[in-house]
């Protein structure tokens, strides 16, 4: 399974472990994973288009930046998305450029949990046997 939410991790909060055998599929999951916390994703169409570039010195950097742009633009753009693809890549630091679909938010949407933040809060990012992990928790 791509992500799985965990149980008793934190209190007020929720966390999910996401995987991938490459950072692309990592960033791709961890998205989606932030995602369904606050939305079925099978209840947000593919209307609009938007783009994300980042840059950051490390990997754990570039992903909490991914992650709290998707709370950014949920706050101020009203923006759910229910299909993301990313590139990941190594310059002088780490770049990611992701497509991200979905829709303004709406009342056929079912929404489930406010994310207000992303936290650092046990935050890991981890490569093992050639597979990828990371470790999220979020402010609800």
């Amino acid at each position: 399974m791509p992500f799985k939410m965990l149980e008793g991790v934190v209190m007020a909060d929720a966390a999910f472990e996401a995987t991938g055998k490459d950072l692309d599929e990592l960033f791709e999951q961890s998205a989606l994973a932030v995602e369904s916390v606050m939305v079925d994703l099978k209840s947000v169409k593919k209307k609009s288009t938007t783009a994300i570039s980042l840059e950051k010195d490390t990997l754990e950097n570039l992903l909490y930046e991914f992650l709290s742009e998707l709370v950014y633009l949920k706050d101020a753009e009203q923006l759910l998305f229910s299909k993301v693809s990313v590139s990941v890549t190594k310059n002088k630091g780490w770049m990611l450029n992701a497509k991200l679909e979905g829709e303004t938010i709406n009342k056929k949407m079912k929404l489930g949990t406010d994310i207000k933040a992303i936290t650092l809060h046990k935050f890991s990012v981890t490569e093992s046997k050639k597979r990828w992990k990371a470790i999220v928790v979020v402010d609800v």
